[in-house]
């Protein structure tokens, strides 16, 4: 049994690194078939200035040669040198500020998972009745719902008491000094994740909770507390994981809007930037970056199947 586990995940890692590579020289091929240079502006700069510019970053040097030097930076780790961020590396920005990002992204999974999968057992199980339909509306809501919408509403709610005055001044609206500068960010990115928990596990338990060894466990006299959060519900997860890796990174590098919203330093505001001043380096160790976010996270949640249900590894 350990072998072929072991095998398995060997496997996915091969496939995780060739879509790295794959994904990295895409990215790189875009940005050099794109019309325009990291620094044509609109106030064209002279001849022997551009040129010594494109020299110090080796702009200047066949597509080829520039490509094979990216490749070697990735595997050394020398991601470059930001163009616009002038003698800081590719590295160093991404160290600075993904903690922030991940952290918040993090907790918003944490928090999204703590409501949605509870809330989409217990609707699961009073079917048809007013809970159910209660719940349900309210996680259609949340899905519907943009979060740059949620976010400013929670920020006049609890920051301003707007409609609600009692609750002038109970969170901070903006930064992140503090547990209590989280609350309303992870609010704002854990309700959507948390609506797709609660209609997904809803889902999957109902189809569950009609099966044979169900029955069979209530005949027997199990607690249907037991029945639902033993026996269902572990027989529910799989579908329910195989979100969670795209949601993982999605909150990651779905976070800008929340990170402008409440002006939280993190690493969402760079790819923007970086993508609108053409800068590299700074957006292919983005890409590369969250495509490995994605990549990882897929990779783990493939590993969790077969722990979750031994005869995924056999059938892959």
């Amino acid at each position: 049994m350990r072998s072929g586990l072991l095998v398995f995940a060997l496997k996915r890692v091969l496939e995780a690194v060739t879509t790295l590579f794959v994904i990295a020289s895409l990215t790189f091929l875009l940005l050099r078939i794109l019309p325009g240079g990291p620094f044509d502006s609109e106030k064209a700069l002279p001849d022997e200035i551009k040129a010594n510019i494109e020299a110090r970053y080796g702009l200047d040097q066949p597509v080829l040669v520039q490509y094979g030097q990216y490749l070697k930076g990735l595997v050394t780790g020398d991601w470059g040198e930001s163009y616009k961020y002038i003698g800081r590396s590719v590295t160093d920005i991404i160290s600075e500020t993904l903690p922030v990002s991940a952290e918040l992204g993090l907790y918003s999974l944490l928090l999204s998972l703590i409501i949605g999968i509870p809330l989409g057992v217990i609707a699961a199980s009073k079917h048809n009745t007013a809970f159910d339909t209660t719940a349900m509306l309210i996680a259609i809501s949340g899905v519907a719902l943009p979060s740059f919408v949620v976010g400013p509403v929670l920020v006049m709610i609890f920051s301003f008491g707007i409609p609600f005055s009692f609750l002038h001044g109970t969170l901070p609206p903006a930064l992140w000094d503090g547990w209590e500068y989280m609350i309303l960010p992870v609010l704002t990115l854990g309700l959507r994740p948390a609506a797709i928990y609660a209609r997904m596990t809803r889902g999957t338990v109902l189809e569950a909770i009609r099966q044979d060894y169900v029955r069979t466990a209530r005949a027997k006299g199990v607690p249907e507390r037991t029945v639902l959060f033993h026996h269902v519900l572990r027989n529910s997860l799989i579908p329910v994981l195989t979100i969670t890796g795209p949601l993982f990174a999605g909150l990651l590098s779905g976070s800008f809007i929340i990170e402008v919203i409440f002006a939280i330093p993190g690493i969402g505001k760079h790819l923007v930037s970086s993508v609108s001043n053409r800068d590299y380096p700074l957006v292919l160790g983005l890409t590369l970056l969250y495509s490995t976010l994605l990549v990882v996270s897929n990779l783990v949640v493939d590993i969790l199947y077969s722990f979750v249900d031994p005869r995924i590894r056999v059938e892959k």
